[in-house]
C-alpha cells in the first residue's frame, strides 16, 4: 500500500532533504539539469511549507511542496501545484504514474481543474535528454504546454493534467494531505 501524507515531523522533512539531494547527485552524475536558483532543501526544511511524500513501507519514493495557486506564470486559472517535485533515483517511472493518479483525484477532490507541473528542460523539448521523459509523461495523461521560465525562473516544461475524481484510489493510495491554503491554517484531506 502506498501513501502520500503532509510531511510533519523534522524527520520526515530530512527525509525528503536527503532525497532531494540524492536526486540532484544523480542528476549531475548524468549530465542532466539541476535546480540552481533555489534552496529546495531549505524549502523542504520549512514546516510551513507542508511538504508532502509518497511512501512505500515507509520508504519515501517521492516528495513535493503542493500548492493552490491561482496566480501562476501560465495563465489565472487556480490549480493544484506540484512545486519542488523529486523522485527517488531508480524509482521515478511507477513513482510519477502514481503521483499522476493521486494529483489528479487529490485536484479534484479540492474543486481545482487542473494539476500543473514544471520539469527542468532547455529548449528544444523534443530532444534528449527531456524528450523519453516528456513522452512517458504524456502517455499518463499530462499535456506539455510548451516551454518557459519555471517557478524559480529557470527553463523548464510546463506539464498540466486535468483533475479527475478517482473513485476507490484510496485502496491503493492512502491520502493524508494537508489542504494547500493561502492561509494559515489548513485541513487534512483523507
Amino acid at each position: 500500500m502506498y501513501e502520500m501524507r503532509t510531511l510533519s515531523t523534522d524527520a520526515e522533512r530530512d527525509e525528503a532533504v536527503a532525497l532531494v539531494q540524492d536526486r540532484r547527485r544523480w542528476l549531475t552524475a548524468r549530465g542532466l539539469l539541476v535546480p540552481a536558483r533555489a534552496d529546495i532543501p531549505a524549502m523542504f526544511r520549512d514546516p510551513q511549507a507542508e511538504p508532502a511524500g509518497l511512501f512505500e513501507d515507509g520508504l519515501l519514493l517521492a516528495c513535493m511542496i503542493p500548492q493552490h495557486t491561482s496566480r501562476h506564470g501560465w495563465d489565472q486559472r487556480p490549480c493544484l501545484f506540484l512545486s519542488c517535485f523529486h523522485t527517488l533515483p531508480g524509482h521515478s517511472g511507477d513513482t510519477v504514474r502514481l503521483i499522476t493518479l493521486w494529483a489528479s483525484d487529490f485536484a479534484a477532490r479540492l474543486g481545482l481543474p487542473l494539476v500543473r507541473a514544471e520539469a527542468l528542460a532547455r529548449d528544444p523539448l523534443y530532444v534528449d535528454p527531456i524528450a523519453p521523459f516528456l513522452r512517458r509523461v504524456i502517455d499518463m495523461g499530462w499535456n506539455l504546454r510548451g516551454p518557459g521560465k519555471g517557478q524559480h525562473g529557470e527553463p523548464v516544461a510546463r506539464l498540466e493534467l486535468l483533475a479527475e475524481p478517482r473513485p476507490g484510489l484510496n485502496a491503493l493510495i492512502g491520502c493524508k494531505v494537508h489542504e494547500p491554503q493561502s492561509a494559515a491554517d489548513s485541513r487534512s484531506i483523507t
